[in-house]
């Protein structure tokens, strides 16, 4: 029987990539594929946290720069990530997966408040636990909340499920020369100005110790694989 490398993972989710090929909105097909991965998972018992991101929706740089306070712009993206969170709890729950939404924004009506020892005990249950609204302040990327989540539920490692199927030397879309890396440490994605996460969440999950694999969320059996310990993807580490 297989043997999970990990015991608990925090796994985030890019909003693009519930997005499917129509780039805005929500792929059903592709969610269920999501969710389908993340049962096997938890059957296997690997206690799982997923941070989702609400670009498929609203980024607060991006959408609003420019145009509007970005105090505002932002908090609407903290709502888009609840979007995809409730449609990433419903899917799992249609699969028979006990899970609970927490948001760092208080909306008691469709979800629980984030609380780190309520979070903590859902998982030793077996519950999955999406959390929405990000850090639940503006200027802070969903990235950045994974890490800080990570940390406070005592993850062995960040997932980090996006469009791209590793960490390059340079933008591989615009580089055809550019390589990629199997592993790289902290310092040299800071120092090199890699687009990995933003430097806020690369520097906390240094400072935390926190193993970071990035992946392509286009093929979903790889957040399996990767928490059965597959070289996939790569890791950042120290």
């Amino acid at each position: 029987m297989e043997t999970p490398k990990y015991k608990r993972v925090l796994l985030k989710v890019s909003g693009e990539a519930l997005a499917g090929d129509q780039k805005r909105g929500l792929d059903f097909e592709v969610i269920n594929q999501v969710c389908d991965v993340i049962r096997r998972c938890a059957e296997k018992g690997v206690q799982i946290g997923i941070v989702v991101g609400g670009g498929n929706f609203w980024r607060g740089v991006k959408d609003g720069g420019g145009r509007m306070d970005r105090n505002r712009a932002d908090h609407m993206g903290m709502m888009a990530t609840v979007i995809n969170c409730l449609a990433l709890a419903d899917v799992l729950e249609q699969q028979g997966v006990p899970v609970r939404v927490q948001t760092a924004i208080e909306m008691r009506s469709i979800a629980e408040p984030y609380i780190r020892s309520r979070a903590i005990r859902h998982l030793d249950k077996g519950r999955v636990v999406i959390f929405g609204c990000g850090t639940g302040s503006p200027f802070f990327s969903t990235d950045t909340a994974a890490v800080l989540r990570a940390a406070e539920i005592d993850a062995d490692a960040i997932l980090l499920a996006k469009n791209i199927d590793g960490v390059y030397s340079s933008d591989p879309k615009k580089d055809p020369t550019a390589v990629k890396y199997d592993s790289i440490t902290y310092d040299d994605v800071l120092a090199q100005h890699l687009e990995v996460m933003d430097s806020t969440a690369t520097s906390l999950s240094m400072d935390n110790r926190i193993p970071v694999i990035l992946f392509a969320l286009k093929e979903p059996e790889n957040i399996y694989r990767v928490v059965m310990g597959e070289n996939i993807g790569t890791v950042v580490k120290d």
